[in-house]
């Protein structure tokens, strides 16, 4: 057993991992207290609305991957919004606008997390809304401390925060480390939804406390504030939109049924790379080769990615089946490819946006995660993200920003990722869900844009392939790869690129750049923010990142 930067966790009751140690609490308390995975799940991330506000909030939206025993099947929770009505190409190509803006009320899609958690936990889960969300009205009102990564993003970004008045109210001047930070007016919030949809059922509850965000109170403050900042989002556009249950996406790799979302996300990215390497004999490769062929393999499916990923009809068949990844694998060599060529259709024409404050991911983080697992054998991987606190003004009556993942469209014609109204913009968001003999095994993912399908995949081989525990997986040092057309304003490629952790050492540094990648070497325990939760051997496991000294997980 290798060193561990901390115990791979075991036990029977229950397991939760998430970025933030307080959400994972919040869940283990779930759990503790009779609550199932789904009510832990919806608990934790309500809670990471409020710790995490760097990373996302009330106006974005959370995709999610779980087994429900009582259903027997994986399913997806698309709480993914939609492009509003107004949002066409000749609209912004009307207001000057080469590609979505990273930041502003433009980019706004409708707000999918709240729709989606609270589907959760009116199909699977067993608290009331009141009840899972205390955590988080109580962190909103009494308030939690400042992480490093809240104060920094803050500080990069303060002279764009300064200008939207609500959030400099809240965010400014900026906050000490481990200062209490406290948000009364999304506290006001959402105790108001809980207060005006109390009586009646349970599901009587969640589902008023649904209508008063999307076509309440919320709804009507989020339609004032866009038409007063020029944005495009309104009530109409809240009141139609609906969080969504769908299949999941899999792929047969060895004894493992690796599940992603559809290719609305990201997910079958991974898919497409475990195809590939299905032709490898991954766990016999050294490290300098793992890291090569791995990332080979990455350029290969996110090319693809690039040209046909979308709200639309793709050919998963297709992209993989056998035929098409021996034809795909055979253009990978001994040296770092410089070429970005999908197998089919066509990529998006590059367009050179300027540069402006707030936008893109510069944290290479701006996203949680949390996966949870019950002694039941239920199971949740969630990805949520957007609404972060440097990316949209906050609306002042109710105390956060909207989201700007509008910004993954594109604003030329005829590609699957094309804006169009009502449809979903083509998201990073991944989490994961694999299952062994029919039966949820284990739930993973991380934050980090374009690097999700990379540093959470990485953990996977390790585990898989190459034998290491969950918690070894996640502390071995990580990589990636931005030879990749960037889904973040202003939409960049850099080609042959490969982060490296310089844990990796000189020699393998020195053969990856033999081979042409444009290395460069990132600081130690700089890259990823993995979790994980697994059952198996008759144990339940959870795992951690310990790189940014917030992500933790719990159990016994």
């Amino acid at each position: 057993m290798e060193f561990t930067t901390r115990p791979e966790l075991r036990g029977t009751f229950g397991m939760v991992a998430s970025t933030h140690w307080l959400a994972s609490a919040a869940g283990m308390a779930v759990l503790e207290r009779g609550g199932n995975a789904f009510d832990a799940a919806v608990a934790a991330g309500f809670t990471l609305q409020v710790v995490e506000p760097h990373l996302n909030g009330p106006g974005g939206e959370v995709p999610a991957l779980f087994y429900s025993v009582d259903r027997a099947e994986p399913l997806t929770l698309c709480g993914q919004g939609v492009a509003p009505a107004a949002a066409t190409i000749e609209r912004f190509r009307e207001l000057g606008c080469d590609l979505i803006p990273g930041t502003g009320v433009l980019a706004a899609c409708v707000p999918g997390a709240f729709g989606g958690w609270l589907l959760l936990l009116q199909e699977f889960g067993t608290w009331s809304l009141e009840e899972v969300l205390a955590f988080a009205i109580g962190y909103a009102d009494d308030g939690f401390p400042v992480v490093g990564g809240m104060r920094l993003s803050i500080e990069r970004q303060a002279d764009l925060i300064a200008g939207w008045p609500a959030s400099a109210d809240l965010y400014l001047p900026v906050p000490d480390l481990g200062s209490q930070f406290r948000n009364p007016g999304l506290a006001a919030t959402y105790r108001r939804i809980v207060e005006e949809s109390a009586g009646g059922s349970r599901d009587a509850e969640i589902e008023r406390a649904r209508e008063l965000f999307y076509e309440g109170f919320v709804a009507e403050e989020i339609h004032r504030f866009c038409e007063q900042e020029g944005g495009l989002l309104t009530r109409d556009d809240m009141s139609t939109w609906r969080a969504t249950l769908e299949p999941v996406v899999s792929y047969e790799y060895g004894e493992t049924t690796v599940c992603k979302t559809g290719p609305w996300g990201a997910g079958p990215v991974a898919l497409q790379q475990l195809a590939l390497l299905e032709g490898f004999d991954v766990g016999a490769l050294s490290d300098a080769e793992f890291v090569h062929v791995v990332t080979e393999c990455a350029k290969l499916a996110f090319a693809d990615r690039d040209a046909l990923y979308g709200d639309v009809d793709v050919p998963l068949e297709t992209l993989l089946s056998r035929e098409y990844n021996d034809t795909r694998r055979a253009l990978i060599g001994d040296d770092a490819s410089s070429a970005h060529e999908p197998g089919m259709g066509r990529l998006p024409r590059l367009v050179q946006g300027a540069q402006m404050a707030g936008a893109g991911e510069p944290t290479r983080g701006d996203t949680v995660h949390v996966d949870v697992v019950d002694r039941w054998g239920n199971m949740i991987s969630a990805t949520p993200s957007g609404g972060w606190l440097y990316g949209s003004p906050v609306i002042p009556a109710l105390g956060w920003p909207l989201g700007t993942r509008a910004q993954m469209f594109w604003l030329e014609e005829g590609l699957p990722s094309s804006l169009r109204p009502g449809a979903r913009p083509r998201t990073t968001l991944s989490p994961g869900l694999a299952l062994r003999g029919g039966k949820p095994w284990l739930a993973w993912g991380t934050p980090g844009g374009d690097q999700q399908e990379q540093w959470a995949f990485h953990v996977f081989l390790r585990h898989v392939d190459r034998g290491l525990n969950l918690q070894e997986a996640i502390d071995a040092p990580e990589f990636h790869t931005d030879h990749l057309i960037s889904s973040f304003y202003p939409r960049g490629f850099v080609p042959r690129s490969l982060d490296l952790e310089g844990r990796f050492g000189p020699a393998v540094i020195e053969n990856l750049r033999a081979r042409g990648h444009e290395v460069s070497v990132a600081p130690d325990w700089s890259l990823g923010r993995v979790t994980a939760v697994q059952k198996t051997d008759g144990q339940l496991r959870a795992a951690a990142n310990p790189r940014g000294m917030q992500g933790y997980a719990a159990g016994r």
